[in-house]
């Protein structure tokens, strides 16, 4: 077998299965973050990727995640992110949207359903400084934001 052959098999597509998602990783109090694309499991260096889990009618502890950029696919379920200084912005996600999270955005993730687990699948920009952990005093009502961009009004 040729050197080339042997390393694009050795070093080529990994494919992680989904009982091989790692639960030590960076955690967020109220939420279960499983990481599949690490540099330990796959070699990566740019990115990270994993799922996250919420229970129903809960939500995770205020964080951000340093200067990478985040984002999250809703699998199932339905998500409520707030986000800004005292968390005082508020959207709802649901099966099939993506949520865009900038470098260093406080947010908080809520599982808007009473009976229903909360599932996404995470990509982040990069491997180190994944979760930062804030102590944030939220403001009591949120203002909504609707998800609506320039062509959509």
């Amino acid at each position: 077998m040729s050197r080339k052959v042997d390393r694009w098999r050795t070093r080529g597509v990994r494919i992680i299965r989904s009982d091989e998602l790692d639960d030590a990783t960076a955690q967020t109090l109220g939420m279960h973050r499983r990481a599949a694309v690490t540099t330990e499991k796959t070699g990566a260096t740019k990115l990270w990727a994993g799922t996250v889990t919420i229970q129903a009618n809960a939500k995770t502890g205020p964080h951000h995640h340093g200067s990478l950029e985040s984002v999250i696919y809703v699998v199932r379920g339905i998500a409520r992110m707030r986000w800004g200084d005292h968390l005082e912005f508020v959207a709802e996600a649901q099966p099939g949207d993506f949520i865009y999270v900038p470098p260093f955005v406080p947010h908080q993730e809520i599982n808007a359903s009473e009976d229903a687990e909360l599932h996404c699948v995470l990509a982040r920009s990069g491997q180190k400084g994944l979760v930062v952990n804030l102590d944030i005093v939220p403001v009591e009502v949120p203002q909504l934001v609707r998800w609506i961009d320039d062509l959509h009004k």
